[in-house]
């Protein structure tokens, strides 16, 4: 048995715009000339895919949206945990101008008046519809809901709720029973893929796309968030089948591996994870790969039906994640820590008249980057304040080097009462320089060119008193970077310091918030 709760909101025209064709034509005739955006997002999704060089992981539609589009290779979530990054990412905003540093909370607490980048797309004529996750949501409880999203984003919004979530509950094995969301959790369900919640946003975007594609003076923003792979890793078990449990990669050496890193980068570890023995942890490696895979067969079906309805041609997709993901690096799973596996999200961008289908982009991006990207392209009238970059010229040409850094943040408490501290980290081209509290708990440096998987904490020394490098070299270039990252830090906070979420009564009022 499934349920589907949808919930579709309409804002004045709206649905005129978006279901009835007899309607009257948008005033600005010229606005119909832009291109469309289709902007899709996994959720907990690293960069463990077939495009981005992993010979194991089956994802053949992101492979061909690749193809089709500009691969970046180097994009960084601006802080590992969804709520933060999400409200990051659709406000085009570091967290510490957000004022969102953990999950359940919402931008209007902090920044009411700011335009979101769908809300800044409705403002300048397009029809701006949700399906599935976009802001934070309480995964697997809020599933079917509207969760923490911003009613003034979207003029329609569409939640449906598969088996996934209405049905399989009691069957899914997790480290903490009963537990699901931020537990490590798994299960190979009997059920065909059209049961799933993440197969009923692909059937909803083929409606909406076949809607849109009967009316030509209006573009349209359709935003689809997938669920998967975010735990619970819950997909039909052909899926789980393309993955031998023996094959399974484990992380190796993790005690020598965390030898020289800094007791404040592990604070995402969590309790039950010491749970874990090699057969479970090459369970929950098979069902992460398959939930990725699962999810990818429902990327295809969106792909499918933007091309079934004649739109590819004047539509710019974008597909990403909220944040990378551990899978036993460094003795760590999930999210919330700084190092690469965390940080590091796929970003694939394609644009209709794009020159470089099927290239690379190596300069370091942020996803606060895609505001004024796809505002950039769609002639859409963002913020003053926004502080990404417009990607643009990196679309055009691949070898450009763009702002040549981006930044990514968390937050850790210690000690009774917790006191909390934050972590910073920049990634230039060549090196990923962390400071914890500003370098009073800990520095980490890694030079990606000759240790990609950042084994290597070139601020440590176990021969120095102290244990911190006094190499000439290594010091000249953690001061150079961290003179970098504090300009980048203080540009992402407000002159009155960082927002605090406030309990409030706030009323949208889409043109003067």
């Amino acid at each position: 048995m499934v349920f589907t709760a949808v919930i579709i909101t309409v804002v004045a025209t709206a649905v005129g715009s978006a279901v009835d064709a007899s309607e009257s034509v948008h005033p600005d005739a010229n606005r119909a000339a832009r291109p469309n955006v289709l902007f899709m997002i996994s959720d907990d999704l690293n960069c463990r895919i077939g495009c981005y060089g992993d010979p194991d992981v089956l994802t053949p539609n992101l492979d061909r949206l690749a193809a089709r589009g500009v691969r970046f290779e180097n994009a960084y979530c601006q802080f590992p945990l969804c709520g933060p990054s999400r409200n990051s990412m659709l406000c085009g905003l570091y967290p510490d101008s957000t004022g969102i540093l953990a999950n359940s909370q919402i931008f209007r607490e902090t920044i009411p008046s700011h335009q979101s980048l769908p809300h800044a797309f409705r403002l300048g004529g397009y029809f701006s519809a949700r399906i599935g996750k976009l802001y934070h949501y309480n995964v697997p409880r809020s599933v079917g809901t509207n969760g923490h999203d911003d009613p003034a984003s979207w003029e329609m919004e569409i939640n449906p709720m598969g088996c996934d979530r209405s049905v399989e509950e009691p069957d899914i094995f997790s480290l903490k029973k009963g537990s699901f969301g931020g537990t490590l959790s798994w299960y190979a369900s009997p059920r065909p893929d059209g049961q799933h919640t993440d197969a009923l946003l692909a059937e909803e975007a083929d409606w909406v796309l076949e809607r849109c594609s009967k009316r030509n003076d209006r573009p349209f923003f359709l935003a689809v968030g997938f669920y998967r792979p975010h735990t619970p890793y819950v997909a039909p078990e052909k899926y789980f089948r393309h993955y031998q449990l023996d094959e399974m990669p484990l992380a190796e050496d993790v005690d020598e591996d965390l030898r020289d890193v800094p007791p404040a980068s592990l604070l995402s570890h969590k309790k039950e994870h010491d749970l874990l023995n090699d057969p479970l942890r090459r369970k929950a490696i098979q069902a992460y790969y398959a939930s990725i895979t699962f999810m990818d067969a429902q990327v295809g079906k969106v792909l499918d039906a933007l091309d079934r309805h004649g739109l590819a041609d004047n539509t710019i997709i974008v597909f990403t994640s909220d944040h990378g993901y551990h899978l036993g690096a460094k003795g760590l799973w999930q999210k919330m820590s700084l190092f690469e596996e965390s940080a590091r999200v796929p970003l694939i961008i394609s644009t209709p008249q794009g020159r470089n289908h099927g290239k690379v982009a190596t300069a370091p991006v942020g996803l606060i980057d895609l505001y004024p990207t796809l505002a950039d392209l769609c002639q859409v009238v963002a913020p003053e304040n926004l502080q990404g970059q417009s990607l643009r010229p990196m679309l055009d040409d691949v070898t450009h080097a763009g702002r040549g850094y981006t930044i990514s943040q968390v937050t850790r408490k210690l000690g009774k009462p917790k006191s909390r501290f934050f972590g910073y980290t920049i990634r230039t081209q060549q090196y990923r320089l962390t400071l914890w509290d500003d370098a009073e708990r800990g520095v980490e440096l890694y030079d990606h060119r000759a240790d990609p998987a950042e084994r290597n904490n070139l601020a440590y020394d176990e021969t120095a008193p102290d244990s911190k490098t006094q190499n000439p070299k290594i010091l000249s270039t953690i001061e150079s970077l961290t003179r970098l990252l504090h300009d980048e830090i203080a540009r992402g906070m407000p002159d009155e310091g960082r927002p605090a979420p406030m309990p409030r009564k706030w009323i949208i009022d889409l043109t003067n918030p």
